[in-house]
C-alpha cells in the first residue's frame, strides 16, 4: 500500500481510491486513472481502514463505522484527510493528498491581494468552491501568509486537521473535531474564550455555526472559513438561505457589516497538462458593497463591483481571471469557454473580452 500511495503522489495524484471489488485509483490532473491491475478483496480493504485509522476505539468499531474522517501521514510522503465508508456492505476509502509543506499564496497562483486580506484586523473572510476545488490549500497559504507577516493568535478548528502550521510569528492553536473538541459550532464558541486574534473554520453550512462566525467577526476578530459554494453570489445567497425567513433582513444587515472579503475558486486543467491552476473570484467589501448586500434585488451588482474594482482594490470575477490565464498561455482557450459555460460565470457585468474569447473556442 505504501508504495502505491508514493507513486500516486509523485505523479501528483490529488486524491486516492481504494474499494473493495476495484483497483487502486489516483485523481491525477482532474482525471481518475487506475494505479495497479490486482482488485483489492474486501478483507484487504477493511486491512487497509485500520491501517490508516490511529484511534484504538475507532478499530476496536470499525465494522460498525458507516462513515468516518481522520488524518494520516507518511514519513517522507505526505499527510493524507482520510473518509472511510461503506458501499455495498464493503469498505471504500477515499484518501486527500495533503503535502507536507504549507503553500503559499505565490506558490498557488493566486491572486496577491489575498494577502491583504489575511492582514485585516477584523471580519469574514469566506474561501469558496466546490470539492476538489483547493479551498483548504487556499485558506492553509493565507493562514502561512499571517504566519510569517504578523504577530498573532491563531486558532484553527479542523474536521480533520490538515495542513501542519508550525509557529513562526505566530502562535498558532490547532484543534480537531472529534479529537480535541465535540463540534465545529463548540469549538468556535470555545475559541472566542481563548484569546485569538485569528479563527479558521472549515466548511460552515448551519445557521447555528454561521451566527457564531458573524458574531466573531463582529467582535473584532478575523475569521477565515469556507463553503462548497461554486461562486460569490450563490455564497451569500447559500448564507442568506440558512437564515429563518423572519431573520433575513437582520442577517443581511449583519452580514453587510462583517463581511470582509469572499475568495471563490475553481481548478482548470494547464495547458501543458502539468497540473491545474486556480481560476479566482475576489470580492472586497466596500461601502457600494456593503449596500447591495443590504438588498436582496440588488446582489447580481455584486458582479459589477468586482470588475470595477480590479485596478484599485485588487478585485475580479471568474471571467476576468480567466482571460488573464488564456492570454499567458496558462490554460487552452476550448478549457476557458467550457469553464466560463458550465460555471455560468459569464454576464453582462464581467466585460466583453471574455465573452469574446468563449465565444470564438
Amino acid at each position: 500500500m505504501e508504495k502505491i500511495i508514493k507513486a500516486a503522489v509523485e505523479r501528483g495524484a490529488s486524491d486516492l481510491h481504494i474499494k473493495a471489488g476495484d483497483v487502486f485509483r489516483a485523481r491525477i490532473n482532474g482525471k481518475l486513472v487506475a494505479l495497479t491491475k490486482q482488485r483489492l478483496t474486501p478483507d484487504q480493504t477493511r486491512a487497509i481502514a485500520l491501517k490508516l485509522i490511529s484511534s484504538e476505539e475507532d478499530r476496536a468499531r470499525i465494522d460498525r463505522l458507516r462513515d468516518f474522517d481522520c488524518s494520516w501521514g507518511m514519513p517522507g510522503v505526505g499527510r493524507f484527510r482520510v473518509n472511510v465508508l461503506r458501499q455495498r456492505s464493503s469498505f471504500m476509502i477515499v484518501m486527500r493528498v495533503i503535502p507536507f509543506t504549507v503553500p503559499t499564496i505565490e506558490s498557488l497562483g493566486l491572486p496577491e491581494t489575498l494577502g491583504a486580506i489575511a492582514e485585516a484586523e477584523r471580519g469574514l473572510v469566506l474561501v469558496t468552491g466546490v470539492s476538489g476545488s483547493g479551498k483548504s490549500s487556499t485558506v492553509a497559504a493565507m493562514v502561512h501568509h499571517i504566519n510569517r507577516t504578523q504577530h498573532k493568535h491563531v486558532v484553527t478548528i479542523e474536521n480533520p486537521i490538515e495542513f501542519l502550521h508550525r509557529d513562526v510569528s505566530c502562535s498558532i492553536t490547532q484543534r480537531e473535531v472529534g479529537v480535541d473538541t465535540d463540534s465545529l459550532a463548540t469549538g468556535l464558541r470555545a475559541a472566542l474564550r481563548q484569546d485569538p486574534d485569528v479563527v479558521v473554520l472549515g466548511d460552515v453550512a448551519d445557521a447555528a455555526t454561521i451566527d457564531i462566525a458573524v458574531k466573531a467577526a463582529e467582535t473584532g476578530h478575523l475569521v477565515l472559513a469556507t463553503m462548497p459554494t461554486p461562486d460569490v453570489v450563490t455564497s451569500i445567497e447559500r448564507l442568506l438561505a440558512t437564515l429563518p425567513a423572519e431573520e433575513r433582513e437582520i442577517g443581511r444587515m449583519r452580514l453587510s457589516e462583517a463581511l470582509r472579503a469572499i475568495i471563490s475558486q475553481q481548478l482548470l486543467p494547464r495547458k501543458d497538462d502539468k497540473g491545474r491552476v486556480a481560476a479566482v473570484e475576489v470580492l472586497i467589501s466596500t461601502p457600494a458593497v456593503r449596500e447591495s448586500l443590504k438588498d436582496a434585488s440588488r446582489l447580481r451588482e455584486l458582479r459589477r463591483h468586482m470588475a470595477d474594482g480590479r485596478k484599485q482594490l485588487g478585485t475580479q470575477t471568474f471571467e476576468q481571471h480567466v482571460d488573464d490565464l488564456v492570454a499567458s498561455g496558462a490554460i487552452a482557450t476550448e478549457t476557458a469557454r467550457v469553464a466560463l459555460s458550465l460555471g455560468g460565470v459569464a454576464g453582462p457585468a464581467s466585460g466583453k473580452r471574455g465573452a469574446r474569447q468563449a465565444a470564438s473556442a
